[in-house]
């Protein structure tokens, strides 16, 4: 026989370890963390007050949490195994019987005892191969008495009838227990559905599988929490028959998602029940329920793409949405929660294509909402209070297609300002024409605003910027407007940089020395100027006879002003820790950002962020210099080599002259030296 090379071998056995199912795996976890008390010890948590136990995964052995509360773990015998007295662990496999022996022994002697009474006994005592899912005994007790006496009261049929819709006629292991899939029961070939999650929980028509795989002589016993009861409806069936859906109804016939509804596939619908559209402002549900598009989105939100029972939610999921948006579902105790709220007012009732959870709560997307209801809900609520001052709520609440630059609630801090014609005609400029997506904003792009302002798109390394103001947060799409968050109030400029520097009284020193130095139309053109503009102070602050000399000279005035300009427009914003800008003259600029505050060259800036139609100016309280023109220390001095090598080498020093090697060239140097300072 040829033996297969190692290599393969060992990736063979590496893939037949990786196919092991989600449930295998959770249980080989938990055979790890009990091997310390024997062979065949499984660590089990359990849900502190309740009898609930689950096998543990790794996230959960350190959390210590299911579904937000604590657990306590305990140590038993595996699926499968049994103790044996006076020796560790549970050394003994359970005794290999028929289905109905084994029933008595795995937890199920309530099933055990309805199958004596049913006349199912001699059919699971007898040969064949089949599997039954077994609730256990806490399931039956925890029936209804009705419930429980509408099946044993008529033994022979309806106890029958049940049971054996909890069985197949054949052998299914947890690792043919696929996810999505269906088996045919022995009751009628009714379907029997399954979901095999990639948290290890195994569920059969939501009920959880509790121990697995207990084999038989003539078959195979799954022990699950529940009794399951068939199913014949799909999702569509469901809300046509309820009564507490009638609004969901109506809103799932005007949008033409019946036929999806009741389609094969496999949904879970968050129903929303007639009391959660009742929450809902009346004219609100009024133009969502008017307009078909914002009506689909919002009934697609509430589909998860696959179908999600109660039991699988252990811990927080982020599930997509048919709508393409996503929802977190996880759980507190025993209630499901969406998106952290227990809004969930009945849980995992089944249909043939999914399962429907009854929600008292409506989830409206952001794609069917306002503007302004977007702009409510986030950081920006303050400005929506601006907004609805100016008197411009029409132009957020309409289907007039916008986006509106709103400012963060930190910039209020303080108050909101007063509203005036400035202050309105200031937040006109805040909302643009069209309905827009950061992702498609490119740097140089023109906006037009309410105000006929234009506004200018700034793409930098880390922000992205509409004039001064930087986007803060993702962007939230509603219906026809979108919101972008951004972190100050928005400054349209008003005029080329002259204007403004002209139009400011603390620049008109260099306004003159612009005009002396001849670059008043290079400021005036279209341009990207970054100007760092020195106050009056700072000319004040210069010695006289420097600042005489330096406005006397035409050349080297024009040459330092260009130093204080850089061809391409940096907004604070885009300042992170250091960026080097060209400037008009040749040399690097610095900007930085230190305490929150912008330094150029080190020196900290007094204003950031006066916008112009061709550029940015920064006002600067020093006039700052070019390497070339700051004075040196002893920059007329030729460096001596030597004495740049003894300055520099301290091994030179004491050391050198107690070795006898190194004595000589310390002489020499020190010579040189000596030399040297004669000719001064």
């Amino acid at each position: 026989m040829v033996r297969p090379p190692l290599p393969l071998l060992l990736l063979a056995l590496g893939l037949a370890a990786a196919a092991k199912s989600p449930y295998q795996q959770v249980l080989q976890h938990s055979r790890l963390r009990g091997r310390q008390h024997g062979p065949n010890v499984c660590a089990v948590q359990k849900l502190i007050g309740t009898n609930r136990k689950y096998f543990t995964n790794c996230k959960q052995w350190y959390q210590r949490k299911i579904c937000g509360k604590s657990t306590v773990i305990s140590y038993e015998c595996c699926p499968g195994y049994e103790k044996v007295p006076g020796e560790k662990g549970c050394p003994a496999a359970l005794p290999l019987s028929n289905i109905y022996e084994t029933l008595g022994v795995v937890g199920s002697a309530t099933t055990q005892l309805y199958s004596d009474r049913s006349n199912l006994r001699p059919e699971i005592e007898g040969p064949g191969s089949f599997t039954i899912f077994a609730p256990s005994n806490e399931a039956w007790a925890s029936l209804s008495a009705e419930t429980l006496d509408s099946l044993v009261s008529n033994v022979n049929i309806e106890l029958l009838n049940a049971l054996r819709y909890h069985m197949v006629d054949k052998r299914v292991l947890t690792d043919d227990l696929k996810h999505g899939t269906t088996l045919n029961s022995m009751y009628q070939n009714l379907p029997i559905q399954i979901h095999h999650y990639p948290n290890g929980i195994v569920t059969v028509n939501c009920a959880r599988l509790l121990k697995a795989d207990h084999h038989a002589t003539n078959g195979v016993v799954h022990v699950i929490d529940k009794v399951i009861a068939t199913t014949t409806n799909t999702i569509q069936q469901i809300i046509e028959t309820e009564d507490s859906l009638e609004t969901l109804r109506t809103a799932v016939a005007a949008s033409d998602l019946s036929s999806l509804l009741e389609s094969e596939g496999q949904y879970t619908l968050l129903a929303p029940t007639n009391e959660a559209f009742e929450k809902i402002p009346r004219e609100t549900l009024n133009r969502i329920l008017g307009d078909p598009e914002a009506l689909r989105d919002l009934l697609n939100h509430h589909i998860l793409k696959s179908a999600m029972c109660a039991e699988a939610i252990i811990a927080g999921l982020t599930m997509e949405t048919l709508e393409g948006t996503t929802l977190d579902v996880g759980c507190s105790g025993e209630e499901l929660t969406l998106n952290g709220k227990p809004i969930i007012a009945n849980k995992d009732v089944l249909a043939t294509n999914g399962v429907v959870h009854f929600v008292n709560e409506l989830l409206i997307p952001d794609s069917a909402k306002t503007v302004l209801e977007l702009a409510q809900e986030s950081e920006v609520s303050k400005s929506t209070d601006l907004f609805r001052q100016a008197g411009l709520s029409s132009h957020l609440t309409g289907s007039e297609q916008v986006t509106l630059l709103a400012p963060v609630n930190n910039v209020f801090k303080d108050g909101l300002p007063i509203i005036d014609s400035n202050m309105r005609n200031l937040l006109l400029n805040h909302i643009v024409k069209d309905q827009l997506s950061s992702k498609y904003l490119y740097h140089g792009q023109k906006l037009q605003t309410l105000g006929d302002k234009e506004l200018r798109v700034f793409v930098y390394r880390n922000n992205l910027c509409i004039e001064n103001a930087c986007i803060a947060a993702h962007d939230k799409r509603g219906r026809f407007g979108t919101l972008f968050s951004v972190d100050k109030m928005l400054t349209p400029p008003t005029g080329s940089v002259m204007d403004v520097l002209k139009a400011d009284h603390r620049f008109s020193t260099l306004v003159a020395a612009i005009q002396s130095a001849g670059l008043t139309e290079n400021l005036n053109r279209p341009g990207t100027f970054t100007v760092f503009a020195p106050t009056n102070e700072a000319f004040r602050a210069m010695p006289q006879g420097e600042l005489n000399k330096l406005m006397g000279n035409a050349k080297e005035l024009a040459n330092i002003l260009k130093f204080h300009v850089a061809d391409e427009i940096l907004v604070s914003g885009a300042v992170n820790a250091l960026v080097r800008l060209k400037s008009l003259q040749g040399d690097k600029l610095e900007v930085s950002m230190k305490n929150n505050v912008i330094h150029i060259n080190k020196e900290p800036v007094a204003e950031s962020d006066i916008m112009a139609t061709n550029g940015v100016i920064y006002a600067v309280n020093s006039v700052l210099q070019p390497q070339a023109s700051r004075p040196q220390e002893r920059g007329d001095e030729p460096a001596d080599p030597a004495l740049e090598i003894f300055k520099q080498a301290s091994a030179l020093s004491k050391v050198s002259q107690r070795n006898p090697r190194l004595a000589p060239v310390y002489s020499r140097i020190l010579a040189r030296m000596k030399e040297n300072s004669s000719g001064f």
